[in-house]
């Protein structure tokens, strides 16, 4: 795209650059003239710095300065930044880092993602990690949150971490949880489960030792990350999973979901037999209140298909449990010297804790016999239906 071009773009979309900085005095003069090259729709959010950046900020009487008098963090600055900018009216905020690691000549990439686009998507800058000069904590904290932005939406990303974006203003939540460098996890995740597109673009990125500061603390927040991808991959597994397959099954047809999200999901035929095994395993195995969690993990631990190993994780459905608790014990019974006239006897939890072993033994050898009858059952038919 032409100068004129982007220029224009940004002003018919409502496009404003966000710069949250923070003691970034040696880089921030220099991101905020690259970033004037294209518009004057920039705000910056002075994070509480201690350093000349209020003198610098002086110096631009074009843009929109927000002060805060105490350095709340990076995500408090962004929240901050989003508020204003959907106050002004604008649409879509292009959020910069003022490091200087980012390259404001970048700012077309986005612009002409977003056009293409036909809908409101988020964009993240698909930075280049394996260049000389990156730090290997940062190529190995990119790949870490990357896997877990995977298993909380299902979306693959090369850079989950970069915080060149252009985020929807009107699309993306108005609440967030997190105040400081996790926010960014926060946001795209929560995005993702509302449905917008999450995608990466191809940015430049420079790291200069010299100029550069950064202000993440390792330890700390390392482990206020992790505490967050442990709450968002709880809430993945017990609520947006369900909600997502509920959702899918209530809009289309049986016929319809059968063949969309059954047979022309992704996997082989042997992937989806294998799928539909664990879920019936698991479903009919003796890991009550853990089914869910222990099918979705290991649907990801061997590469399965999640929402098939799911839904036949479901077999034990309360309707079921009854006739499910009789049969394992029934069939637990010759190997303990247990009662095997469990038919007759009034099935409660007392039953069950008399004779746990007789259960345990029973429901694995039930939950094994049924897991390769299903399995192979399910490939025979997605062969004859589906042939590879």
């Amino acid at each position: 795209m032409t100068l004129p071009e982007v220029q224009n773009t940004i002003s018919e979309k409502k496009i404003c650059i966000l710069i949250p900085t923070y003691n970034n005095e040696r880089t921030l003069a220099r991101v905020i003239d690259g970033v004037l090259e294209y518009t004057s729709n920039i705000i910056v959010v002075n994070d509480g710095s201690t350093d000349s950046t209020a003198q610098i900020l002086n110096g631009y009487p074009q843009i929109t300065v927000i002060t805060l008098q105490e350095n709340k963090g990076k995500g408090n600055g962004l929240r901050t930044g989003f508020r204003k900018a959907k106050e002004s009216g604008f649409h879509y905020a292009i959020t910069i880092d003022s490091d200087g690691q980012h390259y404001p000549d970048d700012i077309p990439v986005f612009t002409e993602a977003l056009i293409k686009e036909k809908e409101d998507v988020l964009l993240i800058g698909n930075r280049n990690m394996s260049q000389d000069g990156i730090p290997k904590k940062s190529s190995f904290g990119n790949r870490f949150s990357n896997f877990w932005f995977w298993f909380e939406t299902g979306i693959k990303l090369e850079d989950t971490q970069s915080g060149y974006r252009l985020y929807p203003l009107l699309k993306i939540p108005k609440k967030y949880f997190t105040p400081k460098f996790e926010f960014e996890i926060e946001v795209i995740v929560r995005s993702a489960w509302r449905h917008i597109p999450v995608k990466n673009v191809p940015v430049k990125v420079l790291y200069d030792p010299a100029e550069r500061v950064s202000h993440f603390r390792p330890f700390k927040d390392f482990t206020r990350i992790s505490i967050l991808n442990t709450i968002l991959v709880t809430i993945t597994l017990f609520y947006i999973i369900p909600r997502n397959f509920i959702n899918n099954f209530r809009k289309k047809s049986l016929k319809k979901f059968i063949k969309e999200d059954v047979l022309e999901s992704d996997g082989s035929n042997r992937t989806k037999a294998f799928s539909v095994a664990l879920g019936v395993f698991i479903g009919l195995s003796p890991f009550w209140g853990f089914q869910t969690l222990l099918v979705i993990s290991l649907s990801v631990l061997f590469k399965l298909n999640k929402v098939l190993a799911f839904v036949a994780s479901n077999i034990s459905l309360p309707p079921f449990i009854p006739f499910i608790i009789a049969i394992s014990l029934f069939i637990g019974a010759p190997f303990v010297h247990g009662e095997s006239n469990v038919f007759n006897q009034e099935l409660n939890f007392d039953l069950v804790k008399n004779n746990l072993l007789q259960y345990v033994i029973g429901s694995m050898i039930l939950a094994s016999t049924a897991s390769a009858i299903s399995g192979a059952a399910v490939y025979l038919f997605l062969n004859k239906v589906n042939p590879e």
